[in-house]
């Protein structure tokens, strides 16, 4: 049964200006399994990992019911399977996790699924 589906879209040129004007919120927004990752990135690459990363978190508080007031970005953690599929491995969520990521040149977006 679904319990909550949410949906989030970000534009990439306002996370390079995170990176680029407050690198202090990167450590806000990922794990440190996240920020291991991020740091291995090109500077591109980096820019949509954080995107990305971001836009599922978002979009996972919305599926969950609460938004981000009442969870926090690193309450979550979105790392890569074998195969590269995005994978949620950590959050407050007890049941199935289903989510997808995708990027164009100017937008990361994400989508959840909450199942039990």
């Amino acid at each position: 049964m679904i319990y909550g589906i949410g949906i989030d879209i970000v534009e990439l040129e306002r996370i390079k200006n995170i990176i680029v004007e407050k690198p202090a919120m990167i450590q806000k927004i990922l794990t440190k399994k996240e920020l291991e990752k991020f740091d291995t990135l090109s500077e591109k690459r980096k820019v949509e990992y954080l995107a990305g990363r971001f836009s599922c978190k978002e979009a996972f508080s919305k599926a969950y019911g609460t938004g981000l007031g009442k969870l926090g970005l690193r309450d979550i953690e979105i790392l890569s399977g074998e195969s590269g599929k995005p994978v949620v491995t950590q959050s407050p969520f007890e049941g199935k996790v289903h989510v997808s990521i995708s990027h164009t040149d100017q937008l990361a977006t994400a989508q959840i699924i909450l199942e039990k």
